[in-house]
């Protein structure tokens, strides 16, 4: 537990694009704290230059985290309070606050979100696709295996997919998703809440061919419609229909099952019953 002199952490959700994008609360907060934490103090000047904020800033980013976030711990432990911002959004998704929040945690120092924009959700909301469920990837893994296990992974994610990507590496991510997962619909959202904010209902192939012709620019977010469950029952059938019966069976036997298990999952496998498979297999 966290005494009674000890400082907070503050979250603070700061404009993707459109400066009005701020809450009150933020832009109270940031005036009140000790310190703000920023990814790029260059870049948060103007948020502070636009809403009269004086307050001290202190850079921490990718490089230093794991540093830094140990000296904020020590500045809070002293009873100060932190204001953590980054370039544009909530920070702490897809972003080296993630950290600083863990730390706090372990240390026992209070951390507390104030909401606000976040370019994620803004997409998923623009896309037209399912909002029910869905899964945020964030940007693609750099490191290839690490990738491929991913894209491995989406290939039966039946969720809807939120990505984010740089406009230098949009050809090279949309042709990797589309060699590993077929085509599929998606809506591209760019320069979101800017003057020049476009949202594209499209495919991964249309998409790749247009920008493959035409230079990407400003910042992209994807969602990916994610794969039909009936599709996938349809192709699973398919699998197991190209098997015998005897050799379904003998595959479940194989791994150690007993026969009446085995046919169990058998008939689960072929979507009919238990029974038919018994009659099936008693009658050959």
């Amino acid at each position: 537990m966290a005494s009674d002199n000890t400082g907070i952490l503050y979250i603070c959700a700061t404009p993707i694009g459109n400066m009005s994008d701020i809450t009150l609360r933020v832009i109270d907060t940031l005036k009140e704290a000790d310190l703000i934490a920023a990814e790029d103090t260059r870049n948060s000047i103007r948020i502070l230059n636009a809403y009269d904020i004086d307050t001290p800033m202190t850079s921490y980013h990718e490089h230093n985290k794991y540093d830094k976030a140990m000296q904020l711990i020590d500045t809070m432990r002293a009873g100060k309070s932190v204001a953590l911002i980054t370039d544009a959004g909530t920070p702490a998704i897809s972003d080296p606050g993630e950290v600083l929040v863990r730390e706090c945690m372990n240390a026992g120092i209070p951390v507390t979100s104030l909401p606000g924009a976040s370019a994620c959700i803004t997409a998923l909301t623009l896309s037209g696709l399912s909002t029910r469920r869905f899964v945020f990837e964030g940007f693609l893994p750099y490191d290839k295996k690490e990738k491929a296990l991913v894209l491995e992974d989406l290939k039966t994610e039946h969720r809807t997919v939120v990505l984010y990507e740089a406009p230098h590496h949009l050809v090279r991510t949309l042709k990797e998703l589309s060699e590993a997962l077929g085509d599929r619909r998606i809506t591209i959202c760019r320069e979101l809440t800017k003057k020049f904010e476009t949202v594209t209902p499209t495919t991964l192939r249309e998409a790749l061919e247009y920008y493959e012709s035409n230079e990407p620019r400003g910042e992209y977010v994807i969602v990916m419609e994610g794969r039909d469950r009936e599709e996938m029952k349809a192709e699973e059938r398919g699998r197991w229909e190209s098997m015998t019966l005897e050799e379904h069976l003998d595959m479940y036997l194989s791994d150690g099952l007993d026969k009446k298990e085995a046919m169990k999952r058998v008939a689960a496998d072929r979507g009919i019953s238990r029974r038919e498979v018994y009659n099936s297999l008693l009658a050959k």
